[in-house]
């Protein structure tokens, strides 16, 4: 077994020395896959115009997010098993080879297959963004530097809207994908220089068994919900053959997993400690709210407030700011005391506090109680998202980091798809029946519509975000519950154990960078 396999117990490691700069490069590569998403939403319409296939279009996001839900997990165990720079860099490489083919792309159809490449390179971004975070950051330490990971989050959430609105409003749609090259060349270059981490590479059989089975789960689990109160109905035979896939396969994942000698997701990491698996709830559930928030907030202020769809991303600064500050706070409380449980507790308070008042609104809520009610939200989300990251790394060893930090961006991912699914449903049952028939809907479209049509559509807008914030409230309520149950484990001091003597001219390029 490699000496990386170990807990660390001693020392702190090397890489700390300028860690900040490291974690700059790695942090410049999360934000190119989280812009990506933002800025080729916002050019869907333009690319639509010019390529055709509107019939098509939802594949382009949801080829994507399956891809990238997929490939999570592979990306973190070959980190483990290969090394997590070289497969780090890599995964930086093949979301620029899709982005260049994407921008090159004749047909929907192309661009769909050439999606699928981006996809696969964002798995491995956000499995070894968090995997390297773990190998370098010891959990007593992370908290210094939540602060950067949650500026990430606010300016791909807000920047990518006003970058995808800017580019597509001034350049061809094509480099809503050149973009990326600039900033994903100087995240290769800045982390082939600075990241230095123990050589590591375990001789061990590839676990391929474990990988068709885990991607035949998560395909049938991602495909169910994208497609589950759109394409088809909840209780259509469709819906309900993927979703007995989904328990079959994930059944015959678990069982394989269980007899093979180097599993692609070691059970053992949900097994050994019960913070890990209440760490992943927490993280499920925040990955619903950011994603339902961040999608019906702002269709909310469009269409019942009037807010301008031209700067989007600027409506949901009041949930943003919040989240940016508390993580902030919150890492630097939780490096100097050691203590973490009171955050998720006090987050899921917030969150379900927040949501709950969300549920409340109508027609004549004024923008700024709104504002008020996103920041409650955004303080709950500062508290939960981040600490929850740092619970699950506590509780994994370093030898499975890659696995375990690839399982919270699977959750998080697998929480946002099957919860915009839901919520798409809700929001759906209670517009519909509110539309005049044959009648667009969206905050453009309301001009359109007479007087009378148009008061009942705003109150069903409403009614319908109020069933979708009260039920992401009541899993806040459960996950609450969960945090409850979140044993204070002493958060680990030590960061990676010290290389091998035949490692030592690494670790020098190490202390010297």
């Amino acid at each position: 077994m490699s000496t990386s396999d170990s807990l660390p117990t001693s020392g702190p490691s090397p890489a700390l020395k300028n860690v900040r700069w490291v974690l700059l490069g790695i942090m410049l590569a999360m934000l190119l896959s989280m812009l990506d998403n933002m800025v080729v939403s916002t050019a869907m319409p333009t690319i639509v115009g010019d390529l055709g296939g509107l019939e098509h279009i939802s594949w382009v996001v949801t080829a994507y997010t399956l891809i990238t839900a997929v490939t999570t997990p592979i990306w973190g165990k070959f980190g483990d098993l290969f090394g997590r720079k070289p497969m780090y860099l890599a995964s930086i490489a093949v979301f620029l080879v899709g982005s260049v083919l994407c921008g090159a792309a004749q047909s929907m159809t192309e661009l769909i297959a050439f999606r699928v490449v981006q996809g696969i390179g964002a798995g491995g971004i956000g499995a070894g963004a968090f995997a390297l975070i773990g190998a370098l950051v010891p959990p007593r330490e992370r908290g210094k530097y939540q602060g950067m990971t949650a500026s990430v989050m606010a300016i791909g959430t807000i920047g990518g809207p006003l970058l995808g609105g800017f580019v597509t409003g001034h350049f061809d749609w094509r480099w809503a994908f050149y973009v990326n090259l600039p900033l994903g060349l100087a995240a290769l270059v800045w982390l082939r220089l600075k990241l230095h981490v123990p050589a590591q590479r375990i001789e061990a059989k590839i676990d391929w068994v474990g990988i068709g089975l885990l991607t035949g789960s998560i395909t049938a689990i991602v495909l169910a919900a994208t497609w589950a109160g759109t394409t088809y109905a909840w209780g259509s035979w469709q819906i309900l053959a993927l979703g007995a896939v989904a328990v079959i396969v994930l059944a015959a994942f678990i069982a394989a997993e269980k007899r093979t000698s180097e599993p692609l997701l070691p059970l053992s990491v949900f097994t050994n400690h019960r913070n890990f698996p209440l760490a992943m709830v927490l993280i499920l559930v925040a990955g619903v709210v950011m994603f339902g928030a961040g999608l019906y907030l702002p269709l909310f202020q469009q269409t019942v407030q009037g807010a301008s769809a031209t700067n989007s991303g600027l409506l949901i600064l009041p949930m943003m700011i919040p989240v940016l500050i508390v993580s902030t706070i919150a890492g630097k409380v939780m490096s100097a005391t050691g203590k973490y449980k009171i955050f998720p507790v006090l987050g899921t308070l917030f969150l379900a506090a927040g949501l709950g008042l969300l549920a409340t609104m109508s027609t004549d809520t004024s923008p700024l109680l709104t504002s008020l009610y996103m920041v409650l939200v955004g303080i709950g989300l500062g508290f939960t998202m981040q600490m929850s990251g740092t619970i699950a790394q506590n509780s994994a060893p370093l030898r499975d980091m890659g696995a375990a930090m690839s399982s919270v961006n699977l959750f998080r991912t697998l929480g946002g798809s099957v919860g915009v699914a839901v919520f798409g449903s809700l929001f759906t049952r209670a517009v519909q029946p509110a539309l005049p028939a044959g009648a667009e809907t969206g905050p453009a479209a309301l001009h359109h519509l007479p007087a009378g049509a148009k008061d009942a559509y705003l109150r069903a807008v409403a009614t319908g975000t109020g069933h979708i914030f009260l039920t992401a409230a009541i899993l806040c309520g459960l996950a609450f519950v969960a945090a409850l149950f979140v044993i204070e484990v002493p958060l680990m001091k030590a960061g990676p154990p010290a290389p091998s003597a035949d490692r030592a001219d690494n670790t020098s390029a190490c202390a010297a960078n």
